[in-house]
């Protein structure tokens, strides 16, 4: 094969590769824009704010450590779902049956079923619902927060193959035709 040949097909390769990597992270920045700026749509229609530093204090340490940063704010993030549901409502869920889940004492109450029972199940059963959704919304915005990073290293990439291409038409246009690979 001829090098000017080699030269030629290294080029086209290396200019469809870099169209495909700007593609790729064009979809991806894409991808994190909207799940980034649904998970904050969603979070900001249902209206949770974080109680203030006193308050926050008055809960204790197994709520304060976590949560006096986010203290008077808004809950609009992933990473702020994320501590709200394991550092706020966790607590409170493990108060009100001395740690079971939902399941545990839900069989135990179908058991031996009371009023009190019941209304411990309703309450175990609306926080572990609100807790996992809020943890669902962490995992959007971590897969948010990934697909950024993966669009930079695309895009970084794409930059890479760019140049390489590049040299590689300076390569062709100096090699000597009669070159045999």
């Amino acid at each position: 094969m001829r090098r000017k040949t080699l030269d030629l097909l290294l080029i086209w390769v290396g200019g469809l590769l870099t169209l495909m990597l700007l593609v790729a992270g064009s979809g991806l920045l894409y991808g994190s824009d909207f799940t980034s700026s649904s998970v904050t749509t969603q979070l900001a229609q249902q209206k949770v704010y974080f109680d203030n530093t006193a308050a926050l204090n008055a809960e204790g340490p197994a709520v304060s450590t976590y949560l006096d940063q986010y203290a008077g704010q808004q809950l609009l993030t992933g990473t702020q779902a994320q501590a709200y549901a394991n550092h706020f409502i966790q607590v409170h869920l493990n108060a009100i049956d001395h740690g079971k889940t939902y399941a545990q004492a839900s069989t135990a109450c179908d058991l031996a079923p009371t009023a009190a029972c019941n209304a411990q199940d309703q309450l175990l059963f609306e926080g572990s619902t609100t807790r996992g959704l809020l943890l669902n919304a962490y995992a959007f915005g971590t897969i948010a927060t990934i697909a950024l990073y993966a669009a930079f290293a695309s895009f970084a990439l794409a930059l890479f193959m760019l140049v390489l291409t590049l040299l590689g038409v300076r390569h062709y246009r100096f090699a000597d035709p009669a070159d045999i690979v």
